[in-house]
């Protein structure tokens, strides 16, 4: 049963308006930064009083708990999917939609069987079922189950003739191109998969095969609502989009109370001036000790001091200096909050992480979205033009971040987009997208 009182008291707390409380999942798939901002999302939906299961793989287990949430497992270890030849061929694809295309197809073959699997016994007591954009098996559960769906997207994933998709280059061709990019990237995405994604529906869900064109063209997919967890600031809302497709401002979790800092970070940060951020997250690579030379030599040409994060690149060259210092997992709201500038890969919860402590951010893309945010951030004036990872180097690394902490106007612009974006409660205003698309629902126990 649902605790009424504490759903009323949450409703009126946080302003909600809906009262009916509904059973949700939430199915996610990826790295921590595909993961967390979905964990927000779910952590949002609890704060309104309805019942909520992640659906994720194991090793996000605690982070999932640790939020209050229902976890149920999903197949796959994307930290071994990503390190794996087809997981690198996958990564080094960069902005070719066909190589992107066929690795991924190597990459999903020998999974989706099973997270199709997953997803249905996830999904089975849910009232609504709300996907990631890479989570797409809770379309299909959804259709299978006969319950209304979410698609919870950090990147612009609806049609518009207002800009291209993010996968194709910015032209003066006008609307007709920008929707053009927006056809050919769905089918980019569709065709490769889809006759192994017909199979599963017919064998495990008891459903009809998707036409050609895919699911993009049915009326299910035309009229199911997208909440959009990125900053407007961003990429404002185009005024063809209707009333289903919200920009909510990017979903942030609440920090963790029992984590607190190495002594040895401690001891670093304040023995001299702010450090620069140098991290690619859940990015592999297949040299990894070359690119920690690389950084090491660009921070020194650059003159600034750095906090390295290892992440799945294993950044961690041996002899680093007293100029720098090597870190693993460190939160980015308490970690950003202390540097200079930052530098990564582009992913969407890191950049809109290092605009939300108001710095300058040096993007490294290195596939899907990432050139996408690397773009948009040079566009505002919010950092330097983005250097895609085939063509880095420390001369290139070290003038960027020359760039990023010397001049003037860009900190002022990335510390005026910061109060904004700090100021942007993109959970709640998710969950109210919530509420009043799915008011009509719940109320069973």
């Amino acid at each position: 049963m649902f605790d009424q009182q504490r759903l009323r008291e949450n409703t009126a707390a946080l302003g909600f308006t809906v009262v009916k409380p509904v059973r949700v999942t939430v199915l996610t798939v990826g790295s921590r930064g595909d993961v967390q901002p979905l964990v927000a999302l779910g952590g949002g939906l609890k704060e309104a009083g309805h019942c909520v299961t992640v659906a994720t793989h194991a090793r996000f287990q605690t982070l999932v708990e640790r939020n209050g949430l229902g976890f149920s497992p999903l197949e796959g270890n994307p930290r071994e999917l990503l390190e794996s030849q087809h997981g690198l061929a996958w990564l080094e694809s960069g902005s070719n939609r066909l190589r992107a295309a066929r690795h991924l197809l190597n990459l999903a073959r020998p999974l989706v069987a099973g997270l199709v699997r997953d997803a249905f016994t996830a999904c089975r007591a849910a009232e609504v079922i709300v996907f990631s954009g890479i989570g797409m098996a809770g379309y299909h559960v959804a259709e299978a189950t006969g319950v209304p769906c979410l698609l919870a997207a950090l990147a612009p994933a609806s049609r518009s003739r207002y800009f291209p998709d993010i996968g194709a280059p910015t032209l003066p061709l006008g609307p007709a191109y920008n929707l053009a990019t927006h056809l050919v990237a769905e089918q980019f995405a569709w065709q490769p998969l889809r006759r192994l994604v017909n199979e599963q529906r017919r064998a495990l869900l008891g459903l009809a095969p998707l036409p050609l064109q895919g699911p993009y063209w049915t009326r299910r997919w035309r009229s199911m609502p997208v909440v959009n967890g990125y900053s407007p600031t961003l990429v404002p809302r185009p005024a063809d989009w209707g009333g289903d497709r919200e920009v909510t401002g990017y979903w942030f979790g609440a920090p963790d109370p029992a984590w607190s800092p190495p002594w040895e970070l401690v001891d670093f940060l304040e023995s001299g001036p702010a450090p620069v951020y140098v991290g690619f997250g859940s990015m592999p690579d297949r040299h990894p000790e070359e690119l920690g030379r690389l950084v090491l030599e660009a921070l020194r040409r650059a003159r600034v001091r750095g906090v390295v994060s290892a992440g799945w690149a294993g950044l961690g060259p041996r002899e680093v200096g007293d100029e720098v210092l090597v870190v693993e997992d460190i939160p980015h709201d308490w970690l950003f909050a202390r540097m200079a500038a930052v530098v990564h890969h582009g992913g969407a919860g890191t950049t809109h992480a290092g605009l939300r402590a108001g710095l300058p951010s040096v993007i490294v893309p290195f596939f899907l979205d990432q050139p996408f945010w690397g773009r948009r951030v040079a566009q505002l004036g919010l950092g330097p033009a983005p250097i895609p990872r085939r063509h880095l180097s420390a001369d290139l690394l070290a003038g960027a971040i020359t760039a990023a902490v010397t001049d003037g106007g860009m900190s002022r612009q990335a510390a005026e987009a910061g109060a904004i974006i700090r100021a942007e409660a993109g959970v709640k205003a998710a969950v109210d997208v919530f509420q009043r698309q799915f008011a009509s629902i719940g109320g069973r126990s």
